[in-house]
């Protein structure tokens, strides 16, 4: 009698393919993993651009402080002012950043500002977090325009012929040099010259903003100080563009401006 032989299993049917049902949950699940990753990636990666920004503001912080060393303990000039009125720039000195932000195609103006000389590049002008482009002197957009070249301005408390301010580094003590702003991100849709404007507290225009900060780091912007170190100050109230010049009547956005104010210099007489 013969040996009956086993039969042989075909290892095609093993190989089960996956239902429907069980590849929708698959993707429900890769779904609900990404959208948990995603916020943490979003932040880290804002986190990222806030540190690299900072550390722009120390490398100019740093550019500030040698130049002192350098000239006798003056600060650098600040005096390249925008008027508004007459869309024209008022060039009466040298600057540390020569130039209009939204329109300087190149970087020209800031190669030719008193900074160059130790930084030799230009990229340190620039937020990393600042995506703005370019546009035409009427502000109309430019078409291929390049981004621009420049995000932050220095406070009027900095060698400007415009308002109470400090000509000497070590001269600096009210506010201290650990209280007084120098650099700040401007806003990208308020952003002109290179001088960041705060009125006093105690003037006709106290209640106004002048310049507008920037809120590209999580409704915050970065500031450096005179003694060198730098600080993320988050904002109370959202800041736009078009806060320019007008009054801070929402008492958040007046604690901002207010805010700020106690870090410039106010009295012409010391």
């Amino acid at each position: 009698m013969a040996e009956s032989t086993p039969r042989q299993s075909n290892p095609r049917r093993r190989l089960q393919a996956f239902t429907l049902v069980e590849l929708l949950i698959v993707i429900a699940i890769i779904a609900i993993l990404a959208g948990m990753l995603l916020p943490a990636l979003t932040r880290a990666k804002r986190e990222a651009l806030t540190t690299s920004c900072r550390n722009n503001q120390r490398q100019l912080n740093l550019c500030l402080q040698l130049y002192a060393t350098d000239h006798n303990d003056a600060l650098p000039l600040n005096n390249y002012v925008y008027d508004v009125a007459d869309k024209t720039p008022i060039f009466r000195t040298n600057s540390w950043a020569p130039g209009l932000a939204p329109y300087d195609l190149t970087t020209s103006n800031l190669q030719a500002g008193l900074f160059y000389t130790y930084l030799r590049t230009t990229s340190t002008f620039l937020c990393p977090s600042d995506n703005s482009r370019v546009r035409k002197y009427d502000d109309t957009p430019l078409p291929g325009a390049p981004r621009r070249t420049r995000s932050y301005n220095l406070s009027q408390s900095v060698s400007c012929d415009a308002a109470p301010t400090y000509r000497k580094l070590t001269l600096i003590f009210k506010p201290s040099p650990a209280n007084l702003f120098t650099f700040i991100d401007t806003h990208e849709d308020a952003i002109l010259d290179s001088v960041f404007g705060t009125p006093l507290p105690d003037s006709g225009y106290g209640d106004r903003w002048f310049d507008i900060p920037g809120s590209r780091h999580g409704q915050a912007a970065n500031l450096g100080f005179a003694d060198g170190h730098v600080e993320r100050w988050k904002w109370k109230h959202p800041k736009t563009g078009d806060q320019f010049f007008t009054v801070a009547e929402i008492p958040n956005d007046r604690a901002d401006l207010r805010r700020l104010q106690e870090h410039i210099k106010t009295d012409w007489e010391y």
